[in-house]
């Protein structure tokens, strides 16, 4: 089996992966279900039971294939949980664990993307139809209702001006390197405390990408003052202005106003998928700290209430 350096520990690929998504669901990132909110129908239990799952069939990609890959991860969490929670950071990690370990990520995931195979595409399909996706809507060319014809890189291709996940394989996931991950890599190494860091990279993500689950679920024009208010926060934060804290936690509760129809879950897919890509790379390094140290409270003093004090 394939490992991976990080720091002085070796870890798979879906190691890697599974670490990525308990990270992520810990933090608490505005909007989005943490260690002290749940949704009505999602724990984070949840989260953490699915990150679990993943771990062996992702350690699989380079064998098996990436549709293949996607399918057992999707299958295996549905055997734990009764809820959609990975199906995005799933299809994002595929690629990326199925990396010759040699080789840079940003190298090989391009080589990963070109090689995909229609037998991708129906098993990435199979998978979406498993895990019932909110807002998915219909397609005029390969819809995921019938069986695909094309690779998995050209099915992406067609979704790519929707989906954000399908825009990281139509463009060899630029989003992920130029965006979310330098905004990860930078936060971290300015504060120290992870947990800071992936909350601002889920604002600078949101801020500069409009959430396409919150478009497919409410439109366009909601998704972009999403990323406005997103933007506000984050200068805010990025300017250590004072009330970044308070800012942070009404852009928190505006998102929860609508029950889960301004979830920024495609954020939530980057941001696991910037995760996945510094551990993998090493930039950034355990043991890791996951309370904010006093100079930097401005994000993680969040707007993350406790049940009880909803």
């Amino acid at each position: 089996m394939t490992l991976c350096s990080l720091n002085n520990l070796d870890l798979t690929p879906g190691a890697i992966a599974q670490l990525a998504c308990v990270l992520e669901a810990t933090a608490r990132k505005p909007g989005n279900i943490h260690r002290f909110r749940d949704f009505d129908d999602a724990t984070y239990l949840d989260f953490i039971l699915s990150a679990a799952a993943i771990a062996r069939p992702l350690d699989n990609a380079r064998t098996l294939g990436v549709g293949a890959a996607v399918f057992a991860a999707v299958e295996a969490t549905q055997r734990l949980i009764t809820t959609n929670t990975n199906l995005g950071m799933v299809l994002l990690f595929g690629p990326m664990a199925a990396v010759d370990p040699d080789e840079t990520l940003a190298k090989g995931v391009a080589s990963v993307l070109e090689s995909l195979t229609v037998d991708d595409a129906i098993h990435a399909y199979r998978a979406i139809r498993l895990a019932r996706p909110g807002g998915l809507g219909a397609a005029t060319d390969q819809d995921v209702a019938r069986a695909p014809t094309v690779t998995l890189l050209d099915a992406m291709r067609l979704a790519a001006d929707r989906d954000v996940v399908a825009r990281q394989y139509a463009t060899s996931y630029q989003d992920l390197f130029d965006v979310a991950l330098p905004i990860l890599v930078d936060e971290f190494d300015r504060g120290g405390a992870l947990e800071s860091a992936i909350v601002a990279c889920a604002l600078g993500v949101q801020a500069e990408i409009p959430d396409t689950l919150i478009a497919r679920k409410r439109g366009v024009d909601l998704a972009r003052e999403a990323s406005a208010r997103a933007r506000a926060v984050f200068n805010l934060h990025r300017s250590d202005d004072p009330g970044a804290a308070q800012a942070l936690a009404e852009f928190d509760r505006w998102l929860r106003d609508d029950g889960r129809a301004r979830n920024p879950g495609a954020t939530a897919d980057l941001v696991a998928a910037a995760l996945f890509a510094a551990l993998r790379e090493g930039l950034i390094q355990p043991p890791f700290r996951f309370e904010p140290p006093s100079n930097h409270a401005g994000l993680c003093h969040l707007a993350a209430l406790r049940d009880d004090d909803q």
